[in-house]
């Protein structure tokens, strides 16, 4: 099972998850609460994977896909923290590839920043 919680740093708004993500009601959940996200406009969005302790197929299928309806909608998406079993996941299936993969949080909220300054000039 994954936990959220949702924050504002600044115009960025940070998603952190806890627990596992995989297949399952509580995965359906997060799709659609990052969905909601992205329908209200939100534009510069952030998951916080640090306490994420494993992501099955479904949950990174999940991840390109938000990823990809951020796009979709003029928005920025970028995932961070991944460490251990998920980081492991990731390299494998070269996810970074598809994916803004950042260290932390506050890197990928500064790189998020950065590139709506970029964009203004």
């Amino acid at each position: 099972m994954v936990e959220t919680k949702t924050q504002q740093i600044g115009d960025v708004t940070v998603v952190e998850m806890a627990g596992r993500l995989h297949i399952g009601n509580s995965l359906i959940y997060v799709e659609n609460a990052i969905n909601r996200l992205i329908d209200t406009g939100t534009r510069k969005l952030v998951l916080d994977l640090a306490k994420l302790e494993y992501i099955d197929s479904s949950g990174l299928g999940m991840l390109i896909g938000c990823a990809g309806r951020m796009e979709q909608s003029g928005g920025r998406m970028r995932v961070a923290g991944a460490h251990g079993t998920v980081a492991n996941i990731f390299q494998v299936v070269h996810a970074g590839r598809i994916l803004q993969l950042d260290a932390d949080v506050d890197s990928a909220c500064s790189l998020l920043s950065s590139e709506s300054a970029a964009g203004g000039a």
